[in-house]
């Protein structure tokens, strides 16, 4: 069937994301008073759970047992998260978060072949926004048939959620989609949702377990090699 649609996870996979959310999560640590500091390995284990909110919850469930909780611990949370998302984005205004090999062309590409582009993401809509605008201009929304981010359905990646309000939002069956993903939850989700996947991995990712992708790549810097293996109507 003509591939008519691709839908692309965000962090790890249009841009290179994960470290600037690590240092943004400690700015908010320390701004907030909290002797917290996640380091790369620390961190590298935190990504198994998808949303920044439910890491921080897992952090404090895992690793801080004797951690006495605020009376209203979502408010503490949603907070933390709030502080770190405004050291997220400022690093995107300084512009630190570029775009990964190939994906601004991707982009391009597609546009020119009619195909259409969706985003499918955990990631909150502020952050969403604030990347893309700094890489992709004021009117980056008018790139993508459907947004799906953040807590827009109930269960986060590796559930199939996301992708299957982005298949209904589009109105296509996973058969007419593929999906650009960089993790293995991110995998499990849209496998879930009986789509096509393609992964790129990056440092936090390239050693988990992605059985089931339809090919593995180190990012799009070939984008030749990935037009021939995803059977995409484009020449790079």
């Amino acid at each position: 069937m003509t591939i008519k649609a691709i839908i692309f996870d965000v962090d790890g996979t249009l841009a290179d994301t994960e470290d600037a959310h690590r240092i943004a999560f400690n700015k908010s640590f320390t701004e907030n008073n909290l002797d917290w500091q996640w380091d790369s390995m620390l961190y590298g284990d935190l990504l198994k759970v998808t949303g920044g909110k439910e890491r921080i919850r897992y952090f404090v469930e895992s690793f801080l047992p004797d951690f006495k909780k605020p009376a209203d611990y979502d408010a503490f949370v949603k907070h933390l998260h709030v502080i770190k998302t405004k050291h997220y984005t400022a690093m995107l205004a300084e512009g630190l978060i570029p775009l990964r090999p190939g994906i601004k062309q991707l982009i391009q590409d597609s546009h020119a072949a009619h195909i259409t582009l969706a985003l499918a993401t955990t990631t909150s809509p502020e952050n969403v926004a604030a990347l893309l605008e700094m890489e992709l201009g004021e009117e980056w929304q008018s790139l993508f048939s459907s947004i799906g981010c953040g807590d827009m359905v109930p269960h986060k990646k590796p559930a199939p959620d996301i992708y299957n309000w982005v298949l209904q939002d589009l109105n296509l069956a996973p058969s007419e989609c593929i999906a650009l993903e960089d993790s293995h939850n991110g995998l499990l989700s849209s496998l879930a949702a009986g789509i096509k996947t393609i992964i790129t991995t990056n440092p936090y990712t390239r050693h988990q377990d992605f059985t089931g992708a339809a090919a593995i790549f180190e990012d799009l810097g070939d984008l030749g090699a990935f037009y021939k293996t995803t059977g995409l109507p484009l020449a790079a």
